[in-house]
């Protein structure tokens, strides 16, 4: 379920990159063995003739024009007959002048954060790049903060190629995104150049796609640039870093082959993304049976060019994905004694606060602390404190924050929605990892480590926001991770299917996760509130389908299920099969998916122990 949050208190708390000798008589030296060849990334070499029919971001656009407004998103996308790229591109890119250069166009800003002038353009943007064959990479990805009062930057990795309109210069492409300061909206772009041996265009960006219900905008601009060539560290491997990264990709396929793969299931591909008003749907998929069924990525200009790059937040999916994960890991490695930790031995902050006593690690995971202000679905949620809570950047703000609302039932006797749970959750499950693993440890580099690097989710996904704007906060637990299309698919397999196993290694806690994926009937969690009462446990949902949602489900089931603000759902059915889209406009609409999806492979009951 969404977090019922109103976009004002995720306001901005600112805004507010030989020579060979020897003699006959003596042996030659032993010579050093060649470095390996660069792994090619799957799919290349390019096989197009370059002629392309360009009338849009020409060469001669590049090379002196301007940018008047935003233009399809199709100019920025590796075209069908794009060649093979005649320079490899390895150094430093810098886009000069943003601060003043480009246009913007609010499409929905109640709140007014378009009035501030840094909101309207890019942050600083000086990048280190390699490339490998058509492909370039970032050096860093993911999350990066840049100081800015508006904006953190995502960069992906994008195209080069060549075209005969572009002379004897390479064409590249890049995907990227602004990432909202202290908060989780994403607005997605791609930014052209073209460039030679020692020489660089300018670069045309735009921002034409977000998922973020309350602050929707087109920004465009063409600017000069500074392309320094140069060595990167550690550049072979990150070229073979990459290779293995779209290697290791899940298989992938339109969703229209859903039907075509199980032609007897009468399954209705379009079912998969309704519900959903087609202007506010970013992207969504079908993990089944092995294959991942992708639809597209929306954008005002047509197709994202970089579809499987989008960036996308998790809002709430975090409370699932980061904090339960963690605590499931935890118990695996320490034992699942860890859920009984008390919040008052974990975190200094709670010194003299009476209300937090007998408050557990499990109590506050499952938003049963007993401590609110109003019992009413999320009222506390949409409430002063809350907003306050999500605005605070500092760390000693947002605990401070947190630790505020008053004891009003006995810890595990009530359930009511705080972010601020998560955020304490967060903090003693990091405490504790500093207890066993070192002052250093911290509690998502552990989850990056031994979760999200062994099932190979990509580097977009393996950082998450935290406070202070520094990658030396703490993190915020309950939102601020990044998923992909093929990062949220495997996430997901690796809960629904894989039961928390990697190559044979147990990674989660078999027994606890059994519970918290709605396999153990006698424990399903604590009751929700609202006009449809759910299960809520470990910081995942759980609903039930019964013949009163469709007269095919014979058998009553429960769908495990992350959820997220704006719109984001991950679904992950009994019988294998995982449906997510991520949307904003506050619409959860995803039954339709849950009944075609039983069409594919019929739902197993519920009566399930765990294994």
């Amino acid at each position: 379920m969404p977090r019922a949050l109103n976009a004002r208190r995720l306001r901005r708390a600112a805004v507010t990159a030989a020579v060979l000798a020897g003699l006959i008589a003596v042996p030659p030296p032993t010579m050093a063995a060649p470095p390996a060849a660069t792994a090619s990334v799957p799919g290349d070499p390019l096989a197009g003739s370059g002629a392309v029919n360009r009338t849009q971001l020409t060469a001669a656009q590049l090379s002196g024009g301007s940018a008047e407004d935003t233009v399809p998103d199709s100019a920025f996308a590796l075209p069908a007959q794009a060649a093979p790229p005649a320079h490899s591109f390895e150094g430093t890119l810098a886009l000069e002048g943003l601060s003043a250069a480009g246009g913007f166009r609010a499409l929905k800003d109640p709140h007014g954060y378009g009035d501030t002038e840094a909101t309207r353009h890019l942050p600083p943007v000086d990048i280190a790049l390699v490339q490998n064959g058509s492909h370039l990479v970032p050096a860093k990805r993911g999350l990066q903060y840049t100081g800015n009062p508006a904006w953190n930057l995502a960069v992906g990795p994008g195209r080069a190629w060549n075209e005969d309109g572009d002379g004897e210069r390479t064409r590249a492409s890049l995907p990227f995104a602004l990432v909202e300061r202290n908060a989780n909206c994403v607005h997605n772009g791609a930014l052209t150049f073209l460039f030679d041996a020692t020489s660089i265009s300018e670069v045309r960006y735009q921002i034409t796609t977000e998922t973020c219900e309350y602050f929707q905008f087109d920004m465009w601009g063409q600017v000069p640039a500074d392309y320094r060539p140069e060595p990167v560290d550690g550049a072979e491997n990150l070229r073979h870093a990459y290779a293995a990264e779209v290697k290791d990709r899940l298989p992938t396929k339109p969703i229209s082959s859903l039907a075509t793969d199980h032609p007897d299931s009468g399954v209705d591909v379009t079912k998969f993304g309704s519900g959903i008003t087609p202007s506010a749907l970013s992207t969504f998929g079908l993990y089944f049976d092995g294959v991942h069924y992708v639809g597209n990525c929306r954008t005002r200009q047509g197709q994202y060019p970089f579809c499987g790059q989008m960036l996308l937040p998790s809002y709430s999916t975090a409370k699932s994905a980061f904090a339960g994960t963690a605590m499931l890991r935890l118990a695996q490695r320490y034992g699942p004694a860890v859920a009984r930790e008390k919040l008052s031995d974990r975190i200094p902050e709670t010194a003299g606060k009476t209300a937090w006593s007998g408050v557990t690690l499990d109590h506050t995971l499952d938003m049963a602390t007993g401590n609110y202000t109003w019992p009413g679905y999320e009222r506390d949620e949409s409430g002063r404190t809350m907003a306050d809570f999500f605005a605070a950047e500092p760390y000693a703000g947002k605990m401070r924050l947190a630790l505020s609302f008053p004891r009003k039932a006995r810890p595990g006797s009530k359930w009511v929605y705080h972010t601020s749970d998560t955020f304490l959750a967060t903090r003693v499950m990091n405490n504790y990892l500093r207890s066993r693993a070192g002052s250093g440890a911290d509690i998502f580099d552990m989850l990056r480590d031994d979760v999200l690097k062994p099932i190979r989710v990509g580097p977009d996904s393996l950082a998450s926001s935290r406070t202070d704007n520094s990658p030396g906060g703490a993190p915020f637990g309950g939102y601020g991770m990044f998923w992909t299309q093929d990062s949220v698919a495997k996430f997901a397999k690796f809960l629904n299917n894989d039961h928390g196993n990697v190559n044979g290694s147990q990674i989660l806690d078999p027994t606890l996760l059994a519970a918290t994926m709605q396999r153990t009937p006698e424990a399903r969690g604590m009751t929700t509130t609202g006009t449809k009462p759910m299960k809520y446990q470990n910081g995942f949902w759980g609903r039930e389908f019964t013949s009163a949602d469709h007269p095919a489900y014979t058998s009553p089931f429960s769908v495990p299920f992350m959820s997220g603000y704006g719109g984001i759902t991950v679904a992950m059915m009994p019988n294998g099969a995982t449906y997510y889209y991520f949307s904003d406009n506050n619409e959860f609409s995803w039954t339709a998916a849950v009944a075609e999806a039983h069409k594919l492979a019929p739902m197993p009951g519920t009566a399930v122990t765990a294994r």
